[in-house]
């Protein structure tokens, strides 16, 4: 199982990174509800083993890539994020260390594994995978633009992934807007 795990989870890594076109210094957000790849109801059955799992093939994809991986926590924790301290620079820092039944089972690995792991309330990241619906937009730059990965689940987990781009501005001016001018 955790070899299925581990290699589905590496192939949406590596298929983020080349069709997000991701590159060194950036930061993708990843949601994960562990429970939901064993097949569970989100935050019904969180597993420190497949949270481990995620965050250690995730992890090596990106670092390889010089990607900062950051781990958003779950609604306890109002969905905080786990980063490295220099990914965070700029960010106010907050007091709290997750744990598997309080900021999930995904958030406590990285926090355990990550060499100087600080707790912050949100990032504006470049890309992000959501693994098991746990709603990572709110932590993503505008604007959002849907990446279709091959890989389309972790276990029982369905996977949606994004990546960002600058918002449009400007431009050439339409008859409405002379209207209301």
């Amino acid at each position: 199982m955790y070899s299925e795990i581990i290699n589905a989870t590496e192939r949406a890594a590596i298929e983020l990174c080349e069709k997000a076109g991701l590159k060194a210094g950036q930061i993708v957000v990843v949601g994960c509800s562990t429970s939901e790849i064993l097949g569970k109801s989100v935050g019904t059955d969180s597993n420190a083993d497949v949270g481990s799992a995620v965050f250690d093939a995730l992890y090596a994809v990106f670092s390889k890539h010089g990607i900062y991986l950051a781990a958003q926590c779950c609604e306890h924790l109002n969905r905080a994020i786990i980063l490295e301290r220099t990914a965070a620079l700029g960010q106010v820092i907050v007091n709290a260390v997750p744990f598997p039944k309080a900021g999930g089972a995904f958030a406590t690995a990285a926090y355990a594994k990550l060499d100087d792991p600080v707790v912050i309330e949100e990032v504006r990241a470049d890309a992000g995978l959501d693994i098991g619906g746990t709603l990572i937009g709110m932590h993503l730059k505008r604007v959002a633009v849907p990446v279709r990965l091959e890989t389309s689940s972790i276990g029982s987990a369905s996977i949606i992934a994004a990546r960002t781009r600058p918002p449009l501005i400007g431009g050439a001016r339409t008859s409405y807007d002379s209207e209301i001018m």
